[in-house]
């Protein structure tokens, strides 16, 4: 359920062209179901672009936190996030500037953001809020950020370090307490502030004190989001006991199984894609380590990567055997946990 004030920052973005293109694409979605043959009409309409994949953090599911990177890790340059913007803000609604690890860490993320943000386009980040110092708070709110998510995993130090590894539960809260401060003070309208909860064993029994600590930290909302698990099958110490907060299920065989029935569709194919740092297009942000390239940025435009045969070969695929898809089989669509 979106938030008055989320509706709100995001109807500032809209244009009767963007509205048209997500028709477009809703449309191409549903006629490429009913006859399983890949058709699409519009562009783009949500982008999440990769500022680096660097962290500061060592999270024990996060590949950024565990450095198991295949791809080359890195930061983007600001002229290459200008180049997608420029072939796509026209009919972007929603850019997330995050994929992998931790975008404050780029020197150029502030300028990124304005850049977009300038061209009418809703801009979100995700962050772990080490980097929310006051001065950072000041730029966040002045660069016209529409939406930041700070993940913040335990409501108490020993329960958060237990999966923030390396982090510091004392400096997020101060670091959000500064960007409700600041966007009070500038009389701002955003960044929208959401707290989010991954929900894992170590920590699901703090579930109501989080909610509580967004009251005290004055956030607009709390999201408890549902874990991903590289070795599910037969269970993980990271499993919550309570299952509304889990991806998976215990089966009959003794095993467990995503509750993602992953039926032959995925609105994601329709609706947007990824860039990576160094200019790489993907199909969904469950390519951490880019296996399905569909083209680059540096080579080629990105309306004609979005069209070209390889992405729709993929789309294709999905609309017959989605399963057979390994990046697919650990996907969370529809099965979000939001308060």
């Amino acid at each position: 359920m979106l938030h008055f004030t989320k509706i709100r920052l995001l109807l500032r973005k809209l244009s009767f062209r963007k509205v048209w293109n997500f028709f477009l694409l809703y449309l191409s979605f549903y006629v490429s179901k009913a006859f399983r043959t890949p058709f699409i009409l519009g562009k783009p309409l949500k982008i999440g672009f990769e500022p680096t994949t660097s962290c500061n953090l060592r999270c024990p599911m996060c590949p950024s936190g565990l450095r198991s990177f295949t791809r080359p890790t890195g930061m983007a340059q600001l002229e290459l996030f200008q180049r997608v913007i420029d072939q796509s803000y026209q009919d972007l609604i929603y850019l997330l500037l995050y994929f992998q690890g931790e975008p404050y860490l780029n020197p150029h993320f502030f300028d990124m953001i304005s850049y977009a943000n300038d061209r009418g386009v809703y801009v979100a980040t995700s962050t772990n809020g080490h980097y929310l110092s006051r001065e950072n708070a000041i730029k966040t709110v002045q660069s016209g950020l529409s939406e930041l998510i700070v993940s913040i995993d335990g409501a108490t130090q020993k329960t958060y370090e237990s999966y923030r590894v390396g982090g510091k539960l004392s400096k997020v809260k101060e670091g959000v307490k500064q960007l409700v401060q600041v966007r009070e003070e500038l009389n701002s309208p955003g960044p929208f502030i959401i707290l989010q909860f991954l929900v894992v064993a170590p920590n699901e029994h703090e579930i109501d004190a989080i909610q509580e600590l967004g009251r005290e930290l004055g956030v607009d909302r709390v999201v408890f989001k549902t874990a991903q698990i590289y070795d599910f099958e037969n269970g993980n110490e990271l499993m919550p006991s309570n299952e509304k907060y889990s991806r998976y299920r215990k089966g009959e065989d003794g095993k467990y199984h995503i509750k993602n029935p992953l039926n032959n569709q995925c609105w994601k194919m329709w609706q947007g894609l990824e860039v990576s740092w160094d200019g790489k297009v993907l199909p969904c942000c469950f390519d951490k380590d880019a296996k399905y390239e569909m083209g680059t940025i540096e080579q080629e435009e990105l309306g004609k990567i979005w069209q070209a045969p390889a992405y729709n070969s993929f789309r294709r695929q999905l609309l017959y055997s989605r399963k057979q898809i390994d990046i697919c089989q650990n996907c969370s669509e529809g099965t979000k946990v939001w308060s």
